[in-house]
């Protein structure tokens, strides 16, 4: 009975250390990543001009943010559901969408002087919000109640 307290204590320690660093993530994101679109989406964008960014710094700066955030991603699955298979099956998810997101990103920023702002925010925020753990968990839940 006590390892058995024990070993969700870890478990708990694990998850809140690894949303402490998700938290960590958002709250210095200004000093962390280049990403001249936090202002800009902050104010009323819908009749404003997009604001100058370097592509590369801009690509590069997302994707190691959503790195981060999929790699403490995964560490909550395991951790909650202690199977090394949906974590691998969740990886392919993360990346298949890090492709589809990225990829819609570029185009819809380079297709026209004046794209979508709200497409643009909502493919953006899925890029820097751990937002596809939100949507994972509940689901992996329910599929691992369910079988």
């Amino acid at each position: 009975m006590l390892q058995k307290m024990w070993k969700n204590k870890r478990t708990i320690l694990g998850v809140g250390i690894a949303i402490l660093l998700l938290a960590l993530i958002r709250t210095f994101e200004t000093e962390l990543f280049y990403d001249p679109f936090l202002d800009f989406f902050k104010g009323t964008f819908q009749n404003a001009v997009l604001p100058s960014y370097d592509t590369g710094n801009l690509l590069g700066s997302l994707s190691l943010r959503y790195g981060l955030n999929t790699i403490l991603s995964l560490i909550i699955i395991y951790l909650f559901f202690k199977d090394r298979g949906l974590v691998w099956f969740s990886g392919i998810l993360f990346l298949f969408f890090y492709v589809g997101l990225l990829t819609a990103f570029i185009v819809l920023l380079k297709s026209s002087d004046k794209p979508d702002y709200m497409t643009l925010f909502y493919i953006r925020r899925f890029l820097i919000q751990p937002l596809l753990l939100i949507l994972f968990l509940p689901a992996f839940y329910y599929q691992k109640k369910k079988s």
